[in-house]
């Protein structure tokens, strides 16, 4: 063994609680760099518990609990989420709509007649 401490199921759930509040968060705050780092330490988490021999804590009534605790917060993320990307892809729709223009116009006013 290396040395370094193994992490036990439970404490591999309540690190995935932890970070699942935090994204929430995040999303809140439209910190978006903060919340996508955020979704790649959950998705590792996963695998670790995936990784796991046995899921003994997960189907345990404690951990059943946390499990549970967890599927609102990850509801109002989605949410979230998605009205966050319908957001942006509005912004960019609008703002590429202003690039198309401002390149036609600025071509239209440089041009020589």
């Amino acid at each position: 063994m290396d040395g370094k401490h193994q992490l036990t199921e439970r404490e591999l759930w309540e690190k995935y609680m932890a970070v699942t509040k935090e994204l929430l968060k995040f999303i809140n705050e439209e910190d978006i760099d903060t919340f996508l780092d955020l979704v790649d330490q959950r998705q590792r988490l996963m695998e670790m518990l995936q990784d796991l021999p046995d899921h003994e804590y997960a189907r345990s009534p404690e951990g059943v609990a946390l499990r549970k605790s967890i599927e609102p917060i990850d509801m109002q993320i989605m949410h979230k989420a998605r009205s966050w990307l319908n957001k942006s892809r509005r912004n960019n729709e609008t703002v590429r709509g202003y690039d198309s223009f401002g390149l036609a116009s600025s071509n239209m006013f440089n041009r020589e007649y």
